[in-house]
């Protein structure tokens, strides 16, 4: 039997339980027995009362509070002073330190045994905050109770929110499983409708959706019409067994219960984060490591006490789940390696902490393998609830817990980046709370959160998303905004993974339905490049050009030059020219030879577009706008104008370019303006032609930029490669080969 008791019923095992911490009677009566054996005599009335009034003065408050509350008479006043005051005792602890399972279980049983006024009750239940846990016996004992009907109906719906609020800290929950039927029944009670909704919605497994049932639900929904939590347990059956529930769902309905955790949620967080920061010398064991967790992070481990009861043989061979078929499932508390999974896949069930799949990555591999809507649609509730409830800029009151909401989402971020798809809550959760959002809580968690929101129209991207993100953009420091345009361009790239993913898994027969969906995706893809290409073009102008902030502009269009080819989506988006000039006439070397980079892989892409787009290799056509290859052209003269033929002031037709006229440059008084740009006389690489000159002429100490001409020319241009300019090079050997030989013999002249 569970945790080494004789053969009872949970009940009687539980008040013998209670019956040794609580009950002082025996322990008083030995040691007066001890008190007057010393001098060999029976003790005296007075000895006795004194020995009596001395123990009861050492006694514990909080156990001297359940000794009176389980010995008082029954329908004892509410107003008599003594249960004042020991109800004050309960209260004070319950809130600054817990309960302790023992605990519980006693102001469990007596709040719902009916032996005091409801206002008794329900100040009782109010105060069952737990330090740990809470033991599968004591919830069925109280359960028990409901069936003698003591208790009001205003204290069973107390229990109910209770229970709803505990429900991830019962160790066990098989013969609380067991009870589905007995909170079933609840449904036909008005006042305990919507919660025994919410209790099944907790319980339910594969195991409990019988047609029966599926009828009764139905029947309810005709009768009371489409109630938010009758609707949520009609999908989760639905979800389950798709053949019982027949009636059409709506599929983009919200699971939404009424909060019950209100009522306890402030004393479990302050309990759990004194106890959290508390220290300790010895190494815990992982029960305790668990019970310092706020109620959330709970539910990111798997119930140890669960694991090993269900390893038991003999708890196996007695427990009454065997006999309603619960044996053919596989405990995942003992998933331990992939070998395991692969074995036992088909009867795995989940735990019902649905959080801790997030913490394991076997329990991820399942989800990610096996197509089942109900997996989903718990961790949609669940995580939608707790994100809210959680969120420190949504409520007061959680910013003292901002670290630990960070935890949680890391912990969903990297689930996501395990699964390769973002969670729908989550995505809820982001458009709503970003318009609230001050940029500084969680900064790096939330922008994570944000790459993996799905791609969907752009119009209502933009509305939800991207222009809460430009407000707080335009108003942050220069980190946010490079921490923004990193989290846009992963946002980018998992996009284009997903549409390769999908496109890769395509057959020919869905082929035409891919094109309709696919010219969506382009048109959004597109609308989003310009957005950031606006952000970026906006941010160098408040950042005076920052090179570091460059740094991320030009990594997100490296993604962007080779969409076609790396993605296969047929679509190029040249970089607007307030990005395009900064980063040509840019002082850093790392950013010129990036960007040049860049315009030979926009080359390479254009080129095997218009190839594809003439021989019609692809099955997916879509034609290139010539104002793309206009503007490209444009660019590409401007940078060989500037770097190679020195005529970038002549030749830049670009309506922002650099183009300007011979009397407008004479008035600089600068000598030799027509080579200011060229791979000589550049800015960014000043620098390398100086420690050239070095190199090749080490005699002269006044270097003479003159000199890099005719033959030198090709060794700066060697030395230049060997600089790891590599952006450079591919440039060069891709658009300035053609030209490379009549520019040696006119600069050698």
């Amino acid at each position: 039997m569970k945790r080494g008791v004789t053969p009872k019923t949970p009940k009687q095992a539980l008040t013998r339980s209670c019956r040794k911490q609580t009950d002082l009677s025996a322990w008083k009566a030995s040691a007066l027995q001890t008190t007057g054996c010393k001098n060999g005599q029976k003790p005296t009335r007075d000895e006795q009362q004194t020995a009596s009034d001395d123990l009861d003065h050492g006694q514990d408050p909080l156990e001297e509070a359940l000794t009176y509350l389980k010995k008082a008479k029954d329908r004892t006043s509410p107003k008599n002073e003594v249960l004042q005051k020991h109800l004050v005792t309960v209260e004070k602890i319950a809130q600054e330190k817990g309960l302790a399972p023992e605990e519980l279980d006693i102001l469990l049983n007596i709040a719902l045994s009916g032996k005091f006024a409801e206002v008794v009750s329900t100040r009782l239940l109010k105060n069952l905050v737990p330090t740990s846990v809470i033991t599968e016996d004591s919830v069925i004992s109280a359960v028990s109770w409901l069936c003698v009907g003591k208790c009001s109906r205003t204290t069973q719906v107390l229990f109910l929110k209770w229970l709803i609020a505990m429900f991830d800290f019962i160790d066990q929950k098989e013969q609380v499983n067991a009870l589905y039927g007995f909170f079933f029944g609840f449904l036909q009670d008005e006042k305990l409708f919507p919660f025994a909704c919410h209790v099944l919605y907790l319980l339910t497994r594969k195991k409990n959706v019988k047609p029966f049932r599926v009828r009764r639900l139905l029947d309810l929904q005709a009768k009371i019409g489409a109630e938010p939590p009758l609707q949520a347990l009609l999908s989760l059956y639905k979800n389950f067994c798709p053949e019982m529930v027949s009636v059409t769902l709506p599929t983009n309905a919200k699971v939404q219960f009424k909060n019950s955790e209100n009522l306890w949620k402030m004393a479990i967080s302050n309990i759990k984060r004194r106890l959290y920061g508390a220290p300790h010398t010895s190494q815990p064991n992982l029960t305790c490591l668990q019970s310092r967790k706020r109620k959330w992070n709970t539910k990111l481990v798997l119930p140890v006490s669960s694991a090993q009861s269900s390893c038991s043989a003999e708890s196996q061979r007695t427990s009454p789940i065997d006999l309603i078929g619960h044996g053919d499932t596989f405990p995942v508390e003992q998933l331990q390696t992939f070998p395991q999974l692969l074995e036992n896949i088909h009867c795995l069930e989940l735990p019902s902490r649905i959080g801790s799949v997030l913490a394991n990555p076997l329990l991820l591999h399942y989800v990610n393998c096996v197509s089942d809507d109900s997996v989903y649609r718990r961790m949609y509730y669940w995580m939608g609830q707790t994100l809210r409830e959680e969120c420190p800029w949504h409520k007061v009151e959680n910013q003292p817990f901002e670290q630990e909401f960070k935890d949680l989402l890391r912990k969903i971020f990297e689930a996501e980046c395990f699964l390769q798809e973002g969670f729908s809550s989550c995505e809820e959760f982001l458009y709503r709370s970003l318009p609230f959002w001050d940029g500084c809580s969680c900064r790096s968690e939330v922008l994570q959160l944000v790459s993996w929101i799905p791609l969907s129209t752009f119009s209502e991207m933009k509305s939800y998303l991207f222009k809460p993100l430009a407000q707080l953009f335009f108003t942050s420091s220069l980190y946010f905004k490079c921490s923004v345009l990193e989290c846009l361009r992963e946002l980018l790239l998992n996009w284009l993974n997903w549409h390769i993913m999908h496109t890769d898994t395509t057959t020919k027969s869905a082929a035409d339905l891919l094109n309709t969906t696919l010219s969506g995706l382009v048109s959004s893809v597109a609308d989003f490049i310009h957005f950031v290409g606006w952000l970026s073009t906006v941010a160098l102008r408040l950042e005076n050009n920052s090179t570091f902030l460059m740094h991320f502009i030009l990594d997100f269009y490296e993604i962007v030059s080779d969409v076609y080819l790396l993605y296969n989506l047929p679509l190029v988006v040249m970089p607007p020219a307030g990005v395009f000039y900064t980063a040509l006439l840019s002082m850093d070397s790392v950013s010129l030879d990036h960007l040049c980079y860049i315009m030979s892989r926009y080359r390479a892409n254009l080129i095997a577009a218009k190839q594809n787009q003439q021989a019609k290799k692809t099955v997916l056509q879509f034609k290139f706008s010539s104002q793309t290859c206009q503007e490209y052209n444009q660019y590409i003269t401007a940078m060989v104008g500037c770097l190679w033929t020195s005529n970038v002031f002549q030749k830049d037709f670009h309506h922002q370019g650099i183009r300007m006229g011979p009397e407008v440059l004479e008035r600089t008084r600068g000598k030799a303006y027509r080579k200011s740009f060229n791979i000589v006389y550049h800015p960014a690489l000043t620098g390398y032609a100086m420690l050239f000159l070095q190199e090749a002429q080490p005699e002269d100490r006044t270097p003479n930029f003159q000199l890099i001409q005719g033959r030198r020319w090709e060794w700066y241009l060697e030395y230049l490669y060997t600089q790891e300019l590599q952006g450079l090079k591919l440039f060069i050997e891709s658009s300035i080969h053609r030209a490379s030989q009549s520019s040696q013999a006119q600069s050698s002249k």
